[in-house]
């Protein structure tokens, strides 16, 4: 089945750029950033900003975006059978505009990859294609939310999840 992603959730002074691989059929469906209801990625976000799933999901992307956090996948489109990452045709990739993206948000300080294949489809497909200056952005492989990386428990992925509270200039969740 042919994917397609879905615009960033960003505001221009965004400081931590979340990126996953592309939505799955849950989210495609309801054209929302990790809607599979095991994804553990909006609990995350609730405990460290407060954009928790027990929000409406436009709240919780303004909530995101508010604490100066944005969201948006690698992929643009590609070709996958079902929800995994592993089902993701590679030679069908096509990436994001990562050039565009990131010199309208100047102040991001940090990229963070939600799993393993996220992080290498941006290592394969956008990294070589960005001018020098915007190649050594930090970036930092986490834990997957999917509910198909279930190996580490939540208390792990939250400690591990808690390193973009420090490019935010934030302490733990409700602090300033």
């Amino acid at each position: 089945m042919h994917s397609q992603g879905f615009p960033p959730v960003a505001r221009r002074d965004a400081r931590v750029l979340i990126l996953g691989s592309l939505p799955g059929q849950e989210s495609l469906r309801r054209r929302e950033y990790y809607a599979q209801p095991r994804n553990a990625f909006w609990t995350l976000m609730g405990a460290l900003v407060g954009a928790g799933p027990e929000l409406p999901y436009a709240l919780r992307t303004r909530r995101l975006a508010a604490a100066g956090v944005a969201l948006w996948d690698v992929c643009a489109s590609a070709y996958r059978a079902g929800s995994l990452d592993a089902a993701i045709d590679r030679r069908s990739v096509v990436v994001n505009d990562f050039a565009s993206f990131l010199a309208r948000h100047p102040d991001l300080r940090l990229v963070c990859f939600n799993g393993r294949t996220a992080a290498a489809l941006y290592r394969r497909h956008v990294l070589p294609g960005l001018p020098a200056g915007l190649r050594t952005l930090p970036a930092r492989e986490l834990p997957s939310t999917s509910p198909a990386h279930a190996s580490r428990s939540m208390a792990e992925k939250q400690r591990a999840w808690r390193c973009l509270l420090a490019a935010l200039d934030r302490g733990p969740a409700g602090a300033r």
